[in-house]
């Protein structure tokens, strides 16, 4: 007979499992922003400042990869905290970074890996909050730091077109999420008991 889980065992296994994709994700991140800080950076001054930036993101996966490689992986809070700093960190990065800010900073394509990510591993509404308070991060440090590009139509689309895929990457983290969780509900329970998924 197949083993009946409950709602808060399907969750721990989805962060126990997850949480590996969330720190590969995150040492994409982290690999990715340094070669683009030591390739971008024109002094030895805005190298220090974009490292000083990326350094809090390589030790906290560290400590987060190191539990995880001992048998003591991290737990659904410490998750979610880590992937609001994750938010923050590229949002002082692409508020900070010497040169094109804002609107202008190239640096807003790391929102993508961690928002796909979290997708993956927490339930559709907690990811769809998460998805929500990036795009608004994202989106009010734009208009804050460069609302000249108001006055071009041309400029809003390519922030509103940046928005929707950034939310459409949510989206499909959070359908692949439904589709992994109703196939692991069909190997636990009969065929007729299984049910949509959160």
């Amino acid at each position: 007979m197949r083993e009946l889980r409950t709602t808060e065992q399907e969750a721990a296994e989805d962060v126990f499992f997850g949480q590996l994709v969330i720190i590969y994700a995150r040492w994409f991140v982290v690999v990715a922003m340094t070669i683009l800080v030591l390739w971008s950076s024109t002094t030895l001054d805005q190298m220090v400042i974009g490292i000083a930036l990326v350094v809090p993101l390589i030790a906290l996966n560290f400590f987060v990869h190191g539990r995880y490689l001992m048998e003591k992986p991290a737990n659904r809070l410490l998750l979610i905290i880590l992937g609001i700093i994750d938010a923050a960190v590229i949002t002082l990065i692409v508020i900070f970074w010497p040169g094109a800010k804002g609107m202008y900073s190239q640096f807003y394509v790391f929102y993508y890996p961690i928002i796909l990510a979290f997708a993956f591993v927490f339930p559709g509404r907690l990811s769809f909050v998460y998805t929500a308070f990036t795009l608004a991060l994202y989106g009010i440090t734009c208009v804050l730091l460069t609302p000249s590009f108001l006055a071009d139509m041309a400029e809003i689309e390519r922030l509103v077109l940046r928005m929707v895929t950034m939310a459409a990457t949510g989206m499909i983290g959070i359908y692949y999420y439904r589709i992994q969780r109703q196939r692991r509900r069909q190997i636990y329970l009969p065929e007729e008991s299984v049910l949509d998924p959160a």
